[in-house]
């Protein structure tokens, strides 16, 4: 049997599997297209508050790291237990407060049903207590997938500077399922950078 699928493998040409390669990678191009347009689409959309950040790595090209008011929630009902997972997902659920800035209420480890105007995001916990045994800390730094934003050349400084000074703030698509993406960067509540929905 192997021998008989090695042998028809040796008799396909180059050129066919070249063409299969890319058409498998242009495939999956497009699935990530896809995916990023049906959030962008169709997902509720939050305000974020950004938080000064330590300097950007000049290395990686102009993009503007991102910090929020939610990347550092406190653990709530997770505190202290188990986790079987280095970087454990967990959903946050956030409403508006009177500012119509969007604000942490409480994280879970499994997603939960929310009713508008909250909305369930999820997010990976990037930090540990230090213990061997993997627990949840009293208060968790989570990563939502937002935390960079590639800007034109020469852009990254100012928006850096108006993120120190907490003048940005971000527009977000979050999704029921929890996944989110940027949608546009407010400075001074100005919209200065929007994603296409193509």
């Amino acid at each position: 049997m192997i021998l008989s699928i090695a042998t028809f493998w040796q008799r396909i040409p180059k050129a066919v599997l070249f063409g299969v390669a890319v058409l498998v990678q242009c495939v999956l191009l497009v699935l990530m297209v896809a995916d990023r347009m049906q959030i962008l689409r169709e997902g509720t959309e939050v305000t974020l508050q950004t938080q000064p950040v330590d300097p950007r790595d000049f290395l990686r090209g102009d993009y503007v790291v991102l910090r929020y008011d939610i990347s550092q929630v406190p653990a709530g009902a997770l505190a202290g237990k188990p986790t079987d997972a280095r970087n454990p997902v967990v959903f946050v659920r956030l409403a508006p407060n009177a500012d119509g800035l969007y604000a942490a209420v409480s994280v879970h480890a499994e997603p939960l049903p929310v009713t508008a105007p909250e909305v369930l995001i999820r997010g990976r916990v990037s930090s540990s207590c230090g213990s061997t045994v993997r627990t949840f800390c009293d208060r968790l730094t989570v990563k939502y997938g937002l935390e960079s934003y590639f800007v034109p050349e020469g852009e990254g400084g100012k928006l850096e500077q108006a993120r120190n000074q907490q003048k940005l703030r971000i527009v977000a698509a979050v999704l029921p399922s929890g996944r989110a993406a940027i949608k546009r960067l407010l400075l001074d509540g100005v919209p200065v950078y929007e994603e296409p929905l193509y």
